[in-house]
């Protein structure tokens, strides 16, 4: 349904269709410094009440589509959730934390069954949670880099929420993304001396 991130013949880059977000926009996202993109994000919890372009809204499931995964299988599935009433499910399934019913929301889910691997099932799985973890934090980036920002629900009802989405695919993640209310400047993280350990 989404492609990946590709330049095309015309000089017109990913997505496609150009009606939403201009040519230099798209430019300007993709040659972003991905070091600025990483000390600049941070998680929000007010969205303005706006609508994403649809066309962000690809580059960043296009983004997603181009994290690693195991052997590259691709072992995740993502549900982007449009309807309103299955959002406000989903907040009462998330430790009804209330942003969950965002403008676009993600739910990132496991799909071990598309690694095609020769290891046990435990490992699969494992995989599969790496894989879908990887994909939403990409998506996560792309969308910091196209001015949106974003939160990372990780407190979820995993049955409920399979019930909700009617999938049999277990969730590993929401991530729910706005334009921000007002921007919100980077915490300090730990000192490095103290997180990285050289053995």
């Amino acid at each position: 349904m989404y492609g990946g991130l590709s330049k095309v013949d015309e000089g017109v880059v990913y997505p496609k269709k150009d009606e939403e977000i201009s040519v230099q926009q798209v430019d300007d996202a993709l040659s972003t410094n991905i070091f600025n993109v990483m000390l600049g994000r941070r998680s929000q919890r007010k969205f303005e009440n706006r609508e994403i372009e649809p066309s962000k809204i690809e580059m960043i499931l296009a983004a997603a589509d181009t994290a690693p995964t195991a052997g590259g299988f691709q072992g995740f599935e993502i549900y982007h959730v449009k309807r309103a009433d299955i959002k406000l499910k989903l907040v009462d399934a998330a430790n009804k934390q209330p942003y969950v019913n965002a403008p676009v929301v993600l739910v990132f889910c496991m799909n071990p069954g598309r690694i095609k691997m020769n290891f046990p099932e435990n490992i699969l799985k494992k995989f599969s949670l790496q894989d879908a973890t990887l994909a939403a934090a990409y998506a996560q980036l792309a969308a910091h880099a196209l001015g949106l920002s974003s939160i990372w629900i990780g407190m979820i009802e995993e049955q409920q929420i399979m019930k909700i989405l009617s999938t049999k695919y277990v969730p590993s993640s929401i991530l729910c993304l706005g334009y921000p209310q007002k921007i919100l400047q980077p915490k300090p993280k730990r000192s490095l001396m103290n997180l990285i350990h050289q053995v």
